[in-house]
């Protein structure tokens, strides 16, 4: 009696092994597809990625070698919402929620060569979003990059991001971006990267003399101008480069702020 309840224990543990080993085997064969399916997707992400900056950066006149690396190395991918994951490579603005957009491609690299940011140059974004504009600022790797965010939301997701990807010097903060950053003022170049319908006289005020100012300037809803200001001791000499479409600087700064008349004289 005794023998065949010990037989019948050994069959039961044997049973029980076998089990364990065989979800052991299923579960590493899947862990194995799940790898070989992420390399994959990368693989493809990165000859997207390469194809883009050919054909929609290169191609339409982004030249500056640091700036071309950087839209080569940062994976926009991992900055997009998961159903838009087939169009982060496209060349167009794409909804990260709470009503704003990751920028086109072309805009990220048109405008950071815009700034014209040299080594040991400090400089600030206003509208971090997502933080791919941060992390391209980030892999030029010779610049200090602070970022402001209106939404809180974002700004949070936005710096965990941007540690996660190894972008741990980038400085994020949540604020109302219209009055800049003081505390880390002044800057060599500022980057906007939403629309107010003016210019913004405290980044004006946090510009270091040589400095330089990028941004979308013009009505909600519609067609604004992308200008470019470099400060001269305490005047503007402002450049007018054409037609974009931004989404709408936000926040009590831009309504009640003070603000620099345009055109400049």
């Amino acid at each position: 009696m005794r023998n065949r309840r010990l037989a019948g224990i050994l069959i039961l543990l044997l049973i029980s092994a076998a089990v364990l080993i065989a979800l052991s085997i299923s579960y590493l064969s899947q862990r194995h597809q799940a790898l070989q399916t992420e390399a994959f997707l990368e693989e493809e992400f990165e000859q997207a990625r390469q194809e883009m900056v050919d054909s929609t950066i290169v191609a339409r006149g982004v030249k500056q070698p640091d700036v071309v690396r950087a839209m080569r190395e940062v994976p926009r991918h991992a900055f997009v919402p998961e159903e838009y994951l087939d169009q982060a490579y496209d060349d167009h603005p794409l909804p990260i929620g709470y009503g704003q957009t990751i920028s086109q491609p072309y805009i990220v690299a048109w405008m950071t060569e815009l700034l014209e940011l040299q080594p040991g140059e400090k400089v600030l974004e206003i509208g971090t979003g997502s933080g791919y504009q941060a992390a391209v600022l980030a892999e030029l790797g010779y610049v200090e990059v602070h970022s402001i965010e209106i939404v809180p939301e974002l700004a949070s997701s936005a710096a965990e991001r941007l540690k996660k990807l190894g972008y741990t010097e980038v400085n994020v903060r949540q604020g109302d971006g219209y009055y800049g950053w003081e505390e880390h003022a002044p800057f060599d170049a500022i980057i906007v990267t939403a629309a107010p319908d003016h210019l913004p006289a405290p980044l004006v005020a946090q510009l270091k003399d040589g400095g330089r100012l990028v941004i979308p300037i013009g009505p909600p809803g519609g067609y604004q101008s992308l200008w470019k200001f470099v400060k001269i001791g305490e005047d503007l000499k402002a450049y007018n480069l054409g037609g974009v479409a931004f989404v709408p600087l936000t926040g009590e700064g831009v309504k009640q702020g003070p603000k620099v008349p345009l055109p400049l004289p």
